[in-house]
Parts: structure tokens; sequence; C-alpha cells
């Protein structure tokens, strides 16, 4: 039987999420260190963005750091457990981990400190969508033929957005996973002493603050004068130059190469192709999905 680790305002797992790219039964024989830290989000809603910006801590602002190698989506089955745990194991820096599951998906410990990042969902799933158009056969290969798999294959999308934005809400994240329940998971557990709740667009609006809100929360000790360096190295157009850096071996795996991760970091741009039936839909499913203080805070951030 898996440990049981008691966190203040978590409920702790109550479900599994087992699908093509996703197996949260490996959390449950993870030995967590004190200090682990751990990034969740749904997707594409500034995951890597995160985890450059806590490598930045980790590593005293040092350019050149493979953070997505050193920080691996720990759910994720292609890789397999025996060897993401060997590497975690051989890890001496503090450990930063990535995870896209919903916070009741996760044995939740003490020891270590869980940030989520949120971001809009018109705006998340226009840059999932793209993401998704720029997976290779390699991609789709090792997330069907992994043994283990659970439910149907992931599949090319296809050319139509508004197509594949109807499949999205009508198939409850299809082809990926659930989206309103991912979010409102990390809502629910926002006032757990080891849990901070971050936005996409206040990351945009005020970088160095949030990073400050972030280092703060994870106790980090930054030397002043490395600071301007690393709120530098964690702008856009830093992370897109230097995208090879933060992630090598990807390179061959997204037809835009490593900067299909980095993309454009920008909203609404959706308005010219959805109707205002359709984006009224999609406010219907969040309304109906979402506690209303979660949706408004969904929608905007900490503006709502």
């Amino acid at each position: 039987m898996p440990m049981i680790h008691e966190v203040s305002g978590w409920p702790n797992k109550t479900c599994e999420v087992q699908n093509h790219h996703m197996d949260s039964t490996r959390w449950d024989g993870f030995a967590y260190r004190d200090g682990d830290i751990v990034i969740g989000t749904w997707a594409k809603s500034g995951t890597t963005w995160a985890q450059q910006i806590v490598g930045q801590f980790v590593f005293d602002g040092a350019e050149h750091i493979p953070v997505l190698e050193l920080s691996p989506w720990f759910e994720y089955r292609p890789i397999p457990k025996e060897a993401m745990f060997l590497m975690l194991d051989k890890q001496q820096h503090r450990r930063f981990l990535k995870t896209h599951l919903p916070a009741n998906a996760l044995l939740a410990s003490p020891l270590a400190k869980y940030i989520f990042i949120a971001r809009d969902g018109l705006d998340t799933l226009w840059s999932w969508y793209e993401f998704h158009c720029s997976y290779t056969e390699t991609i789709y290969q090792s997330v069907n033929e992994t043994p283990g798999r659970v439910g149907p294959p992931f599949e090319r999308p296809g050319p139509d957005f508004i197509e594949y934005f109807h499949q999205w809400l009508d198939g409850n994240g299809y082809p990926a996973w659930p989206f309103f329940s991912n979010t409102q998971s990390w809502w629910d557990v926002r006032n757990a002493e080891n849990v901070l709740l971050l936005h996409f667009n206040d990351l945009k609006a005020d970088l160095a603050g949030q990073m400050r809100v972030m280092a703060d929360f994870l106790e980090f000790d930054i030397d002043p004068d490395n600071w301007p360096k690393m709120v530098e190295h964690c702008t856009f157009d830093y992370m897109r130059k230097h995208a090879d850096d933060l992630t090598p071996r990807l390179a061959t795996r997204f037809t835009g190469g490593a900067r299909s991760l980095i993309n454009k970091g920008t909203n609404a741009r959706w308005r010219d192709t959805l109707s205002d039936a359709e984006v009224g839909k999609y406010q219907e499913f969040a309304a109906r999905n979402l506690s209303e203080d979660c949706a408004n805070w969904l929608a905007s951030g900490r503006s709502a």
C-alpha cells in the first residue's frame, strides 16, 4: 500500500489518471526529499516558463541549464519508471519536477512545495492545439506504443481549430485530458500551506514581481547581484533565443524544434477565429464545471 502523507488543506489522492501520456500511479512509490518542488499545469499554461524560473533559483542564474531534462514530467509514460526514479535519485541539487495531473491524483507530501500555474482555457487550448500540431511521428509512437497505455491512442489533430475546439469541450479535454476538473482541483487546495497558485497573465504583467513571490514561497535566498540576470533569463525573448539550451534533446521531436515548447506566449489569438456563440459555449462550460471564484480567477488572474 502506498504511504499517505498528511498535508493540511489537501484531500490527498482520490483518483488515478492513466491515458496515452500519463500514469499517475508512479507518484505512489516516489520518495520525496525535503525541499522538493512540484510544478503543475494542465499543459501549455506556463510549464516551461515556471521550470526555467525555478531552475534559475536552483542554479543561481546560470545560463545554458537544460531545465527540461533536469525537471522531468514525472508521470510521462514513455520514460521508463525505473530510469525516472534513478535519474532523480542521483540528483544532488534541489529537485524540481513537472506534473500535468490534478491535485487529487497526487500523493501530497509535507516535504515538498507545490506551484500550480493556470491560464484562461481559450488561450490554453489555442496554444495546446498549435503544440499538438507540432508532434512528430516519433512522439506518437512513444505515447501509443509504450506498454500500459490506457484508453484510445493519441492521434494527429485535424486542420480545423474550430472542430478541435468543440471536440475538446464536448469530450472533456479530448484528445488530451480533462481541463476544468484539473484546474478546480488545484483551486480547492490553494490554502494548503505548501501550495502556491499563480496565473499566466500575472507572470506576463509582472514577471519580476511574480518571480519574487515564487522565490519567497520556495524559501530561496537570492543573491541580489544575480537577480537582474535571473529575470532576464526568464523572459520569453531570452527563452526562445536559447530554446535548444533548455531542452536540447527535443529539437527533433517537434516540427518546430525546441521552440515548439516556447512559442509566442501571447493571449487572445483565438478572437478572430471563434464566434461569439463559440466563446459563449466555452464560458457556459466554465461556469458549469468551476466554482464561481475559480472561474473568475481562471479567466484573468489576480485582477478578477
